[in-house]
């Protein structure tokens, strides 16, 4: 098994962690926040849109079963790229799309995807980052849905 992590951006990482988190060959997605540049940030700080950073969530794959490429494909398919800072009623630059690379192979990768995107919807506001320090989110943000029932 080659273990691989990647990190998205996408609005709520409730959602979008609990569909990661559904995929075969998907070993774990944790919420978090990244992309600012408060240490250790709260939720709570996160939520004043002055940190910088982004809610987000680091996918640790297999990707001997599942590519970088399908992770990518969900990502863009699981919210609306083309909405500026927001995503449906939560509003700021904490709910940004956004995709982290770790590597040059997987900037490319999510360059070429953007494109893709772009060529049918229009313009995309997903940022292509480096990935920087990824801080888990406190307890009661993993696995929100499956605690509470809920499930995509």
């Amino acid at each position: 098994m080659a273990e691989k992590e990647a990190i998205f951006a996408a609005g709520c990482f409730w959602s979008i962690e609990d569909t990661f988190r559904k995929m075969p060959g998907v070993k774990d997605a944790i919420s978090g926040y990244t992309g600012g540049t408060t240490i250790n940030p709260t939720y709570q700080q996160v939520c004043t849109g002055t940190t910088g950073h982004a809610e987000a969530v680091r996918v640790v794959f297999d990707d001997e079963k599942i590519d970088y490429g399908t992770l990518l494909d969900a990502f863009f398919e699981m919210h609306d790229p083309t909405q500026v800072n927001r995503q449906g009623p939560d509003i700021g630059t904490q709910y940004r799309s956004g995709v982290f690379f770790k590597d040059e192979a997987q900037r490319e990768a999510a360059q070429s995807a953007k494109e893709a995107v772009a060529a049918h919807r229009g313009a995309v506001a997903t940022e292509i980052s480096q990935a920087c320090e990824f801080y888990p989110a406190e307890d009661y943000h993993q696995r929100y849905f499956e605690k509470r029932g809920f499930s995509h």
